[in-house]
């Protein structure tokens, strides 16, 4: 019986050494939670921005999985209702890239900022380090609205002391083959430049 129960015991400290192991041996999760930009509209498997930050993290030796949840057409309402399938992945990190769609559609400002202030306290209160990404609209949406609609971004950043890209765009507004024929969305091109300019402010938060 001694024998019997001395290797019930060893079976068991075997077990548990090997679910350590594996748990020492999974990356860590990054959450790149948007609209139609994250998500890839119009481009192939591996083309979204998320696809090449994965690739550019793997090769700059950090040890993380991107995960892709963005949603073509999401608003940050959209964002706050599916919140708990990002929190259910437990993430180190969100990438939070919502706000376009909300100001394409003419939405009330402060709805927005409220929307994006619950995601982010959520995943503060869920000990999740947030990067905001910041989009601006169209020229013809005229200067005052469009100006009101960035500072939404950067009062949010400056609220929370959060990591903040205020604009993903800004490094292939004049290079082209970046920008889809819809005028709105990255090409190939263009999610790879995005991913290099998150990439900066992204690095601080992670560890090798």
């Amino acid at each position: 019986m001694y024998v019997d129960v001395r290797r019930a015991l060893l079976v068991s400290i075997s077990f548990m050494l090997f679910a350590v192991r594996l748990s020492a041996a999974a990356p860590a999760v990054i959450v790149c939670y948007g609209d139609s930009i994250t998500a890839g509209y119009g481009l192939a498997d591996g083309q979204s921005f998320p696809s090449y930050l994965d690739r550019l993290l793997d090769a700059g030796g950090y040890f993380y999985k991107v995960e892709n949840k963005g949603t073509s057409g999401a608003t940050t309402k959209d964002a706050v209702s599916n919140l708990p399938t990002v929190l259910r992945l437990h993430p180190e990190v969100v990438i939070v890239e919502f706000g376009g769609n909300d100001g394409l559609r003419g939405l009330p400002l402060e709805q927005t900022r409220r929307n994006l202030d619950q995601v982010v306290s959520a995943l503060e209160s869920a000990h999740i380090k947030v990067l905001l990404a910041g989009i601006t609209l169209p020229p013809n949406y005229g200067p005052d609205y469009i100006q009101q609609f960035n500072q939404v971004f950067k009062i949010l950043a400056s609220e929370h002391r959060i990591a903040f890209v205020p604009m993903i765009y800004k490094d292939l507004i004049h290079v082209p083959g970046t920008i889809q024929r819809d005028g709105i969305h990255p090409t190939a091109k263009g999610s790879e430049i995005i991913a290099r300019t998150l990439l900066p402010a992204l690095k601080p938060l992670l560890h090798k």
